[in-house]
């Protein structure tokens, strides 16, 4: 079967198709543009079938990446995705954003700490670690405030392997013998990655209801917490 992927959550704009029966990477697309995704999804996606060779009766189930992340982009491209899932009659399956970063570094023996921008000095961020082959999650996703993170880090153990936007933070001198980062390349949000968990995911039977899928925001948006401010003034 056929996955095709799609990765919106942060400035990344990513598409792939994952052959799930050779588990293998089909085809990949990926633009780093920024506040594009709702102008370049589509037509990036298009061009990637065309340029595959595949139908769009060949593809067999969208996974889509659902956050944490952008509130615009994940928006974006989870509308993406359950069009073609309504409209091409295939399963869907929402995918952990930071669980699909991890899943781009299988070493073992080093925890591997995805970050994304939550704004005001703080991260999502999840902590995982590969073991007899599988990706473990040691830390649910969550909100924390980068000071707190490093002050973590600060602590003896297992190197650790930062990921996605967390070039944004500088590495404080204290946890720098602990603490690595990797090439942007290995650090950044893949299509490839979400279909392949993706294709996990379905073969565990944990299809997700078109209409019921929503992203995974872990924190309010700005607009609704001011909105809860001004209530409070009234």
């Amino acid at each position: 079967m056929l996955v095709a992927g799609i990765e919106t959550a942060t400035q990344v704009c990513s598409v792939a198709l994952w052959d799930g029966e050779k588990r293998a990477l089909l085809a990949e697309s990926s633009l780093v543009r920024g506040n594009t995704h709702s102008e370049r999804l589509m037509p990036l996606l298009d061009n990637l079938l065309l340029q595959a060779g595949v139908a769009k009766r060949e593809v067999g189930a969208v996974a889509v990446s659902i956050g944490p992340g952008s509130f615009t982009g994940l928006r974006i491209g989870l509308a993406a995705a359950k069009t073609m899932a309504y409209a091409w009659e295939i399963p869907l399956t929402g995918v952990s954003t930071l669980a699909a970063l991890a899943l781009n570094v299988p070493a073992p023996g080093v925890i591997l700490c995805p970050l994304l921008d939550a704004q005001k000095g703080n991260a999502y961020h999840a902590c995982y670690m590969w073991e007899a082959g599988c990706l473990k999650t040691l830390q649910a996703p969550e909100v924390v405030a980068v000071a707190d993170l490093w002050e973590r880090f600060s602590e003896p153990g297992l190197p650790v392997l930062l990921l996605g936007e967390a070039a944004k933070y500088p590495i404080p001198e204290p946890v720098r013998q602990r603490v690595a980062l990797p090439p942007e390349p290995v650090r950044l949000p893949r299509a490839a990655l979400v279909a392949a968990l993706g294709m996990e995911q379905l073969q565990e039977n944990k299809a997700d209801d078109v209409f019921g899928l929503s992203p995974a925001y872990i924190r309010r948006s700005e607009a609704e917490e001011l909105w809860e401010k001004r209530q409070r003034g009234l």
